[in-house]
């Protein structure tokens, strides 16, 4: 245990493990919880740190970051995998189950540093993202429902901004300069302390040193509150946490009152949302104002970026996020605790939990495991090269988790589709086939090591696997990729007992003194930037880019926003672009269709293809299993 560690005495949970395996939901609401209040007190957490949401979970506060100030970090693992099939391949799974491990069986202080998951996956096809079998995060059910509101949060924030830019040009085109001044500043006396922040902050930006806003010239007022947004540039739009296809376009201001002023916009859902990646990527309360009032909703007509910030709604956006910025408090089946906080997408965001928790974690334990979304090609690289940077904190290991599964399907296996049956290759020996699909394992890992981090591989077993299967991936992953262990895990049905090995494995890489490096620095053109990442982690000859993007990527360098990181939007179920290229694809170049530019979470973003930033609903959603029964339980919830 490292030194200076805050008091605090951990008693684990002992499972009540059955054969065979019931439901996920079964197994967490058998399972015996502990009182939050005795979770945050074995980690170290002082009571006044807390704000409890029921007896299963609390909000931490942000003030025992300055408690813990000079306390030296812990361990840093970042949980990643290789392309997996559309199933998943317990990445989650594996990262409780690793936790469960470290803290149950070996003794260390470990805290698990999760995203909260979206409603729309839940109800859709994936189900929740409480991990699985006896490797857990509990309660599963508030887990993927509300948990403490964060969503929500996002939601009501992301809406409301939307609302300001369509009040702001409303009002622009319907009343004269004089009367949005006096509507919009009433300052009637020379009194400086009337002048909201926001009001200070616009007329800074326009060079204007008056204090007395009376005095302001008619010139000088009008650039105060003309705002002149160019509806065609407007990228905001509005959110929800519910997959709805019919809500990708829209047609607003259709009502007599908006007449002549109708748009096109469109729902994304709230994952996607920049303020969910600005939750996810800020150190601080005052640093998430400031990337609240920075994000660009569009352009004016003379091509100046429109933030936030000059909608005056920065303050706003904070205030409704106030809560949210403080992570959530859970436990794992076997008690060991547990940061929910934020829950960014992986294609359009970057698809990892909080700085802030991770921040805490450290503090607190001696080994901190977080979970990138999707492969390592995705999630992880975003992990390092953008909440890394942000953060300033130095990974330790990487997990990359592996299955039979997922291989065979990448050496030449028959589609994986979810909700249908498995073909019966999955649940056979099959070396010859598994053999071929070792390539996108050895990519994966050869990626990782890039950064500087040892690799440790997790094969999550399946009942149907093979001895010789899973010594086959084994052997490859140490020989031929240089990991330094891969590891059998068992976690699903054992629990922590069931990841020892990985969690011993992980112990003695992180051990190792750490490289780490990033894949590019900033101050390269961003094109540049987006061909080292397509060249290095994707194994593209190269990148083409369509007019639109040429003219976006001169106009972003332009806009100042040519030093921000890279975060690619591809699919996931490839290393390239196309989704049906599997293994280790070879000799495509990589088309670059849009860009664009989340500048309060502070990355660009080009998209490799078409991105579902509302997803659709299946044809039998995961929500028609679920129901209430008559001990007002919830049942049928995965």
């Amino acid at each position: 245990m490292i030194e200076n560690r805050p008091a605090g005495k951990f008693e684990p949970t002992i499972l009540n493990r059955k054969t065979p395996i019931p439901s996920d939901i079964e197994i967490a609401q058998d399972a015996e919880l502990k009182p939050i209040t005795q979770v945050a007190r074995g980690i170290g957490i002082l009571p006044d740190e807390i704000e409890l949401y029921g007896q299963n979970m609390a909000k931490v506060r942000l003030k025992i970051l300055k408690r813990l100030e000079n306390v030296p970090n812990g361990k840093y693992v970042d949980v990643t995998a290789i392309t997996p099939t559309p199933l998943g391949e317990g990445k989650t799974t594996t990262t409780v189950g690793l936790s469960q491990a470290l803290g149950a069986y070996l003794d260390k202080r470990v805290i698990t540093c999760i995203r909260q998951p979206s409603q729309g996956p839940t109800f859709g096809i994936k189900g929740g993202a409480a991990g699985g079998g006896y490797s857990q995060v509990i309660p599963m059910e508030d887990l993927n429902l509300h948990l403490t509101g964060d969503i929500h949060a996002v939601t009501a924030a992301n809406n409301l901004l939307a609302s300001a830019i369509d009040t702001r040009i409303f009002h622009e085109n319907t009343q004269s300069d004089e009367a949005l001044f006096r509507r919009l500043y009433p300052v009637e006396e020379s009194d400086v302390r009337k002048i909201m922040p926001s009001t200070w902050k616009r007329l800074d930006k326009l060079g204007i040193n008056k204090k007395d806003l009376n005095q302001l010239t008619l010139e000088e007022r009008r650039k105060l509150v003309r705002l002149d947004i160019d509806p065609t540039t407007i990228t905001w739009k509005r959110c929800m946490d519910t997959n709805d296809r019919f809500l990708r376009e829209i047609t607003i201001g259709k009502a007599d009152t908006e007449k002549g002023m109708e748009q096109k916009t469109g729902f994304y859902i709230t994952a996607a949302s920049e303020i969910m990646a600005v939750l996810a990527l800020t150190t601080d309360l005052a640093d998430m104002r400031t990337r609240l009032g920075r994000m660009v909703i569009g352009l004016s007509k003379s091509g100046e970026a429109i933030t936030a910030e000059d909608l005056g709604a920065g303050g706003a956006l904070t205030a409704l996020m106030l809560n949210a910025i403080k992570p959530t408090l859970m436990q794992t089946l076997e008690g060991t605790p547990v940061f929910v906080h934020a829950g960014p997408f992986a294609n359009i965001a970057h698809g990892n939990s909080s700085i802030l928790a991770d921040k805490i974690g450290l503090k607190l334990a001696d080994y901190v495991v977080t979970e990138s979304g999707f492969g390592s090609d995705m999630g992880m690289e975003k992990f390092f090269d953008i909440k890394c940077r942000y953060s300033g904190l130095k990974p330790d290991v990487v997990v990359m988790v592996a299955t039979v599964r997922a291989l065979k399907m990448h050496g030449g296996g028959p589609t994986v589709t979810a909700g249908k049956p498995l073909d019966e290759v999955y649940s056979h020996e099959n070396l010859d086939l598994l053999d071929k699909g070792m390539v996108n394992l050895l990519h994966h890992i050869k990626s990782a090591k890039k950064f500087g981090i040892p690799v440790i591989v997790a094969v999550n077993r399946f009942s149907t696997d093979s001895p010789a299967e899973l010594e086959m991936v084994r052997h490859a992953a140490i020989e031929e990729g240089g990991a330094e262990d891969a590891v059998i895990c068992r976690n699903f049905e054992l629990g922590g007992e069931g990841a020892v090995d990985l969690a011993e494995a992980v112990v003695k890489a992180a051990e190792k003194p750490s490289t780490f490096k990033y894949l590019y620095p900033l101050d390269i053109p961003i094109k540049q930037k987006i061909e080292i990442i397509a060249k290095e982690i994707y194994g593209a000859d190269g990148v083409d880019y369509s007019p639109l993007v040429e003219e976006r990527i001169e106009e972003y360098t332009k806009l100042g926003y040519g030093n921000l990181p890279i975060c690619m939007a591809k699919t996931h179920l490839s290393l390239s672009h196309d989704p049906s290229l599997k293994g280790e694809p070879k000799g495509f170049r990589i088309p670059v269709h849009d860009i664009q530019a989340s500048v309060g979470a502070g990355f660009v973003y080009p998209l490799l293809g078409e991105m579902a930033v509302m997803p659709g609903l299946p044809t039998r959603p995961a929500f028609m299993d679920i129901e209430i029964d008559d001990t007002d339980k919830i049942i049928g919830l995965m």
